[in-house]
């Protein structure tokens, strides 16, 4: 009959909306579990997607999740060694830790041998076991492409419109090449991201996220090192090359990423924070943005502008979002799709991750799903005060040092005790729950808004991370230089209530 479009029509135990790494890896995950999947995608693969800075919290639960359920692929994710050998033909970049400038408007870049305007903490001992910077388009490929053979329903170019919940889950509806198609589901996870699909059908709406802030980004390849454009700076040596990182440079206006791939490109992006310069920003060209701030920063301009972009600069003018809750009867959204504030510490993946590992042991029957959504709403409000914190302390570089000790601490905490395999399951990101690391981004926030000076703040951080630092951070003689050191961590000892001799026995286990 003309005009009659056909219906496809799926019952499965879960739907997962979204094939980024997170929604694909569930998806892939739950069909381990015998459960049957359908991953819908409204695009296609490959396609370019921001979030591509890992860290050990990522590479970590990349390595449980292998293990767990018998996915090695992931286990070559985990590490830039195992990555190159086993995944070659997945890009990606070195990163052997976090790399920090400070610089001052219409000011070539100075440093001095303190370190006054550089900060350098290692996640990693080499680069065998390093972190990654993850080139999405082949990442997120690989992973649909090995789920589709491992018996995932794959819907590409599919548009939900429609949302019902049933006495036995939920249905979903849209089309696809023309098709109505309707899935029945006991389970739904959302990782479709920002204003994605569950936000769109205003099962879930927004509320203030707590941080403003617009973004410009591209991949851009002829990227100069600092150290090349900064001839009067001084670069003393620190614990891993300075570029083999995540790059941010500290502005007035914001700050921007410089993550490297192996190839020689690397993606940017101008992360602006001041009220006006979001203004300005929105009347012009992204391109026009980037180049404007930049060429206020001499050194950076030398470094940076004459980089060729492999894409037209694009834009976002509202960068951070919040939903509010992000769980309900019948489903549940992944991070980004509940909540994102700023990439400035790479919480993104390693967040992304955990909540996959979280939701895979509701889908075996081995957790609560009650727990789920309360327990992400901490970790944002968590993120969210560590944020506004370094945004406050942006142009104040002691000041900022001592705000990212606290996410250096919680980090390295659960690092170092995941590593060692005496961390409690099922623990908050970040410190949440943790009574020592808790409310320490939101107090920071607090003393720099009734007018902290560097030197009380400085004080004040290292002070409140004393029972959980593992790194020896906030030390004055390390001059911003942190290498990933076991013999820190072992003369910490006490702090893990683990004998001086038995932890030196565990030392392989951090260095592997």
């Amino acid at each position: 009959m003309r005009g009659v479009t056909p219906r496809v029509r799926s019952a499965v135990d879960v739907v997962v909306v979204g094939s980024g790494f997170a929604g694909t890896i569930l998806a892939r995950i739950a069909r381990r579990q015998g459960l049957s999947v359908a991953l819908v995608e409204r695009g296609h693969h490959p396609r370019f997607a921001l979030g591509e800075s890992a860290t050990p919290l990522a590479d970590f639960a990349l390595e449980r999740l292998a293990a767990r359920w018998g996915l090695p692929d992931l286990r070559h994710l985990s590490s830039w060694g195992r990555w190159r050998r086993h995944l070659p033909h997945l890009r990606c970049g070195l990163k052997r830790g976090f790399t920090f400038y400070h610089h001052r408007p219409g000011r070539e870049y100075g440093n001095d041998t303190d370190n006054s305007s550089r900060l350098l903490v290692a996640a990693s001992p080499d680069d065998e076991v390093a972190d990654t910077h993850w080139l999405r388009a082949d990442v997120d490929a690989h992973l649909v492409e090995r789920a589709s053979a491992e018996g995932v329903q794959y819907l590409d170019e599919t548009t939900l419109d429609g949302f019902e919940p049933t006495s036995a889950g939920v249905e979903v509806a849209g089309s696809r090449h023309g098709r109505r198609v309707t899935l029945r589901c006991r389970w739904l996870a959302d990782a479709s991201g920002r204003g994605g699909f569950l936000a769109a059908q205003r099962v879930v709406p927004e509320v203030p996220s707590g941080v403003e802030s617009s973004l410009v980004f591209a991949h851009v390849a002829g990227a100069r090192r600092l150290a090349e454009v900064a001839p009067t700076a001084a670069f003393p040596p620190g614990p891993y090359p300075d570029e083999r990182a995540a790059v941010h440079h500290l502005l007035a206006e914001g700050w921007i990423y410089v993550l490297p791939f192996d190839d020689g490109v690397a993606s940017m992006g101008l992360v602006i924070t001041h009220p006006s310069q979001r203004a300005a920003a929105a009347a012009e060209s992204a391109e026009a943005t980037w180049r404007r701030i930049v060429a206020r920063y001499p050194s950076l301009a030398a470094a940076l502008l004459p980089a060729r972009p492999l894409m037209p600069w694009r834009r976002v003018d509202r960068l951070p979002h919040r939903l509010a809750r992000a769980a309900g009867e019948s489903w549940f959204l992944l991070p980004h799709a509940f909540a994102f504030f700023d990439p400035l510490f790479s919480t993104g993946i390693a967040w992304s991750l955990l909540a996959v590992e979280r939701l895979a042991a509701v889908l075996a029957g081995e957790a609560d799903a009650a727990d789920y959504g309360p327990l992400l709403a901490c970790e944002a409000d968590q993120v969210s005060a560590l944020i506004r914190a370094a945004h406050l302390a942006l142009d104040r570089f002691p000041a900022f040092v001592a705000v990212s000790m606290l996410y250096f601490a919680a980090a390295s905490w659960a690092e170092v005790r995941q590593r060692l395999g005496v961390a409690a399951a099922g623990e908050g990101f970040l410190g949440v729950g943790d009574p020592q690391l808790e409310g320490l981004p939101a107090a920071a926030e607090q003393r720099l808004a009734a007018g902290a000076t560097d030197a009380e703040l400085a004080a004040w951080a290292t002070a409140a991370i004393a029972g959980r630092n593992l790194a020896g951070l906030g030390d004055p003689r390390r001059r911003n230089l942190y290498p990933l050191d076991p013999e820190t961590v072992i003369a910490a000892a006490d702090l893990l209530a683990l004998p001086a001799a038995e932890l030196r026995a565990l030392v392989p286990r951090l260095r592997s």
